[in-house]
């Protein structure tokens, strides 16, 4: 099962990510967590850290390596468009409550025809992170759009859209699931987070197709007190804990 977690910035992507992520490990699945986003903190949310996570070199800044797969170099400018990675995630992938982490950085770039070794190095491992079969893959991915436009996500079996209860947000998903039919992904599920009221559930229900609504995680204080701590979600929250296995299993029936 291979999952992009998706939306606007601050919306909850990463908790929703990294809770499914040791709901899969503690049912003894092998799990492949891959932090796309730029404000990594997949980490903290998974239960490391934040030394821990300090002392994690995302891909994208080892220049050596990025180098060495790519071929690129001080004495020759010539890519490698498919670089060797399917080594990548048990060689630099960090081990936390069961979950393989993986911290892929990012690359600043002017536009999406972006052809810089770092790019290429990044989109070459997400696309071999869906060739593995036994594994769950969960990507916490960017804030926004752009990694659609790159296509970085394709060849995933779905994207989870999280969205909160207004209309931009709704817009959102929108544009996720007319961006995703392009990739040939044909699933765009959406999940509604800190909802506060019945209005706001009556909201998102009416304006998500019942095919495509996985359901609400409520607004929890719990939730915001673990990220100020810099806890996972996961050992703090367990309201919310039951809210995403209900979640989880509606993907696992429909997989």
């Amino acid at each position: 099962m291979k999952l992009a977690i998706t939306g606007k910035g601050g919306v909850g992507k990463t908790t929703l990510s990294s809770t499914l992520a040791r709901l899969y490990a503690a049912e003894g699945r092998p799990v492949l967590a891959a932090d796309v986003d730029p404000d990594a903190n997949l980490g903290l949310a998974l239960g490391l850290s934040q030394a821990e996570v300090d002392a994690i070199v995302p891909i994208s800044q080892m220049r050596t390596l990025v180098e060495e797969r790519t071929g690129v170099n001080a004495a020759n400018t010539f890519l490698k468009l498919n670089p060797y990675v399917a080594d990548i995630p048990e060689k630099f992938a960090k081990d936390v409550n069961g979950v393989k982490l993986l911290v892929m950085g990012t690359v600043d770039v002017g536009g999406s025809g972006c052809v810089c070794p770092e790019h290429i190095m990044l989109k070459a491992i997400l696309s071999n992170l869906t060739y593995r079969k036994d594994d769950v893959v969960i990507m916490d991915m960017e804030a926004g759009l752009e990694h659609l436009g790159r296509g970085t996500a394709a060849g995933m079996d779905q994207f989870i859209v999280v969205i909160e209860p207004g209309a931009r947000s709704v817009q959102t998903y929108g544009n996720v699931k007319r961006l995703a039919k392009d990739l040939g992904i044909q699933q765009v599920r959406v999940v509604a987070n800190k909802v506060y009221s019945e209005q706001d559930e009556a909201f998102v229900r009416s304006a998500i197709p019942t095919e495509d609504f996985l359901g609400c995680i409520h607004y929890n204080p719990e939730i915001m007190a673990a990220d100020r701590e810099g806890k996972s979600p996961y050992d703090f929250c367990p309201a919310a804990i039951e809210e995403i296995r209900k979640i989880k299993d509606i993907i696992d029936r429909d997989d």
